[in-house]
């Protein structure tokens, strides 16, 4: 019974996301992002936005959220230890999506931050619970791994852009130091935080997809939108090339070094068996 009601829980919260972004997008009389709270989350509201085009990322991250939910209905994860783990982490992220709309469209930019962090953090932990345990099928791997991978990667970069709508939203002149300056700081720290998810995910491809698609339309809006910044640009554009290549090095270590331990084991059998023959 305990697994029926997280399979509903994790349904009827991707069910709630689901018109939370119809509302969001405007299409259910909602205000859209980018014009709510005064515009302070629009393309050209901070130096830290990214370009308008970035946040068709949604569909496909709700794609595959909608996927999931349907996924963990079968009856034959209803009880598999691995989603057990991951049902009500899911089921949160999800909720706090909602929130974090309806926080904009009430145009509470200071609620909106905390509520995005704690997304954040919620995120980080349903990532580790998919390093914990490996996906036993490519379905899995989509839909579940996938799925969150892309999903926090994206978040990393909203939460950044969000923070910097509430300073900006509120007057903070950034002590005295230029706008450029600060802009270059969070794309590092960004980006920084693409190569500790690369690390820890050892190379895996969904985060850096979406948090490097996040930085390059930073770059796009700051070369192309009304507010330029060269710096805070060229920037996302070098962290985009370091976070793919860190990436994908990883992978490929990660890849020779399976190889490896299978050849060992395969060896190991054959000495086996030789030495059993032997006997």
């Amino acid at each position: 019974m305990k697994d029926t009601v997280r399979q509903v829980v994790v349904l009827v919260s991707a069910v709630l996301a689901i018109v939370g972004s119809f509302i969001g997008s405007g299409a259910a009389g909602g205000t859209p992002i980018q014009d709510a709270a005064g515009g302070a989350l629009g393309a050209n509201a901070t130096p830290i936005a990214p370009a308008g085009p970035a946040f068709s990322i949604w569909s496909v991250i709700y794609l595959g959220l909608i996927a999931y939910a349907i996924w963990q209905l079968l009856p034959a994860q209803r009880t598999d230890p691995r989603q057990r783990r991951l049902g009500y982490p899911i089921a949160a992220s999800l909720i706090l999506n909602a929130a974090w709309i309806l926080s904009i469209q009430f145009d509470q930019l200071a609620l909106s931050v905390p509520v995005i962090a704690l997304l954040l953090v919620v995120l980080v932990w349903a990532f580790r619970l998919c390093l914990a345990t490996p996906p036993r099928t490519i379905v899995e791997t989509i839909v579940t791994d996938g799925t969150v991978g892309l999903y926090l990667g994206w978040v990393c970069v909203a939460t950044a852009a969000n923070v910097a709508a509430l300073l900006t939203d509120v007057g903070f002149t950034g002590f005295g130091i230029d706008a450029d300056v600060w802009a270059v700081v969070v794309v590092l720290i960004a980006g920084g935080i693409g190569v500790l998810l690369a690390v820890y995910g050892t190379g895996r491809l969904a985060p850096t997809v979406s948090l490097c698609w996040g930085l390059a339309w930073l770059a796009v809006g700051r070369l192309a939108g009304s507010l330029v910044s060269v710096p805070a640009a060229v920037t996302a554009i070098v962290m985009v090339v370091v976070v793919l290549a860190v990436t994908l090095l990883l992978r490929l270590t990660r890849g020779r070094a399976s190889r490896t331990a299978d050849a060992r084991a395969r060896s190991r059998g054959t000495a086996s068996g030789t030495a059993g023959a032997g006997a």
